[in-house]
């Protein structure tokens, strides 16, 4: 079941969990040159909570930590690994 809800800014949104995030604030801060932008909210969203806004800070993770990140699932890892190859960085060896 689907439920009508608003969020603090006015948006009107339906959702059949209890997730408070408004899906209309999410597309207006979704990063346009960022690697971020490569990700869907919740991967972008566990990525920030953690402070990694950078490819340098994404390096000094390694993959199994990212995965344990809430919001974080498998098929952001090939999108992470080939940014961060782009920039000549890599995940932190365990």
């Amino acid at each position: 079941m689907t439920t009508l809800k608003t969020c603090p800014k006015g948006h009107k949104f339906y959702k059949s969990s209890d997730c408070p995030v408004c899906p209309i604030c999410e597309e207006e801060r979704k990063p346009e040159d960022s690697f971020l932008a490569l990700l869907g909210a919740p991967a972008r969203r566990a990525l920030e909570n953690e402070g990694i806004t950078s490819l340098e800070k994404l390096s000094a993770y390694s993959e199994k930590e990212i995965l344990s990140l809430h919001g974080m699932g498998k098929s952001s890892l090939p999108k992470l690994n080939d940014a961060l190859d782009k920039a000549g960085l890599t995940f932190k060896m365990i």
